[in-house]
């Protein structure tokens, strides 16, 4: 029999459990750290709206069931563990606007949404976990990206379940102001009910004005 060997991508299917849970949030505490918070941001994608993140610290004592990655949730699944965070949880939100995502582009100003989040928490954490590729640049402790994190951490999947029910209801209410668009329906995003309201009205104040098609610039030949 051929001895066994190891295998050549060890981490690629290690440590990615079907639902998040609170495993690296205790390595964090057993290694000094504590509290832990976790941030993720909302509205990376769409044509018009903030980028809204949040930051939450769970208590590990009371961490409500059914906490995922908010797009793997139902809109009344969201809504209700949204409340169930908010009377649990310390929490933080912060966003930035479409004028900070065309200066800044959307990768900046959603890391520093992601800061501002963390710094408004009313208990300071000794260490973040971060969705993504990046750790937000200026923390007031260390942090840790995690890709997937909202499928592998409750903390960053109750701070992406926050993030994007406020985003939602934030466009919910930008409806109200510019109804040509149908924010309501789309939160944003570039779906043919929104292009045709651009294409008729011209973009509004919530438009991201570097996103296509917004952006008239020419392509660069290739």
């Amino acid at each position: 029999m051929l001895p066994r060997t190891s295998p050549d991508s060890p981490m690629l299917f290690e440590d990615v459990p079907l639902v998040p849970d609170f495993s690296l949030e205790l390595v964090a505490r057993q290694a000094g750290h504590w509290p832990v918070a976790g941030t993720d941001e909302a509205g990376r994608g769409p044509l018009a709206g903030p980028v809204v993140a949040a930051a939450v610290i769970l208590d590990p004592d009371n961490i409500p069931d059914g906490l995922n990655d908010s797009k793997q949730l139902t809109l009344n699944q969201r809504e209700v563990l949204f409340e169930a965070i908010m009377a649990t949880a310390e929490v933080s939100i912060a966003a930035s606007g479409p004028r900070h995502i065309d200066e800044r582009n959307i990768l900046r100003a959603s890391l520093d949404a992601m800061r501002r989040a963390v710094a408004g928490l009313a208990v300071t954490p000794a260490y973040v976990l971060a969705d993504g590729r990046d750790v937000p640049q200026g923390l007031c402790c260390p942090g840790k990206s995690v890709i997937k994190g909202d499928a592998r951490s409750v903390s960053i999947a109750a701070a992406s379940i926050i993030a994007k029910v406020t985003r939602d209801r934030m466009m919910t209410r930008a409806h109200l102001v510019f109804p040509a668009y149908g924010f309501a329906n789309h939160v944003g995003y570039g779906t043919a009910q929104h292009r045709a309201g651009i294409e008729a009205n011209g973009p509004c104040s919530l438009h991201r004005m570097s996103f296509r098609p917004l952006r008239k610039d020419e392509l660069p030949e290739s």
